[in-house]
């Protein structure tokens, strides 16, 4: 099935590498909100315009798309988009990942190779499981969350929508990370993070509370 990727930066160059190594989907081309970006070629693929396109596209038969933006707010905002428009939002996940057969997933996931998700996690909607990056056992991982590169979130941590889990960084088992909470790289967290916290350290320790990232998000 042709799909068209949303976002053609450095994460999108990521996305495309997945779909071509999973061989499942055909990847056409991108869409980018920089019109300075518009009939360029990234990995080998046009950028076709902008997210105005869609209707086009959608009159031409395209039916799938992948969201392939690191950050969580613009990735939250065209999941809406897409689906409204009726695109069936699909997976990447890397051949050279491993998913446990009885994890649950939602849409327009991706996982990066060497990436581990194990038994009966619950991976949500718009999830980025970066590359080598750990999710173990029971893990409830909720909309919109970025888990970067090489980060280990261990058995029964909950993580809530569009939290940023730091590069390298290690979550101890049964935490609740509040939502829109930030990570930093290489933190240790031995206990239960609050919404709209950044921590960083070892161990990790709050720095600062974004009061505007607790209010509701807006559709």
């Amino acid at each position: 099935m042709d799909v068209v990727l949303i976002g053609a930066g450095g994460h999108g160059r990521v996305v495309l590498d997945i779909l071509r190594a999973a061989g499942i989907h055909k990847p056409i081309g991108f869409l980018d909100a920089d019109p300075q970006l518009t009939d360029q070629i990234v990995g080998g693929l046009p950028v076709m315009g902008q997210i105005n396109l869609l209707p086009k596209l959608k009159a031409q038969k395209v039916k799938a798309a992948i969201i392939s933006i690191g950050d969580n707010l613009p990735r939250r905002k065209y999941f809406k988009k897409l689906l409204d428009q009726g695109f069936e939002l699909i997976n990447a996940i890397h051949p050279k990942s491993h998913v446990s057969p009885t994890v649950r997933m939602g849409r327009n996931i991706v996982v990066a190779a060497g990436a581990v998700i194990c038994t009966d996690a619950h991976i949500g909607d718009s999830v980025i499981v970066n590359t080598s990056a750990v999710i173990d056992h029971e893990c409830q991982i909720s909309r919109t969350v970025h888990i970067c590169p090489s980060a280990t979130i261990a058995g029964r941590v909950q993580v809530g929508d569009e939290s940023f889990i730091g590069m390298g960084c290690n979550i101890i088992q049964c935490l609740k990370i509040g939502a829109n909470s930030v990570i930093g790289a290489g933190a240790v967290v031995i206990e239960d993070v609050p919404e709209g916290a950044t921590v960083v350290g070892v161990p990790a320790r709050v720095i600062k509370v974004d009061k505007q990232a607790l209010e509701p998000a807006s559709t």
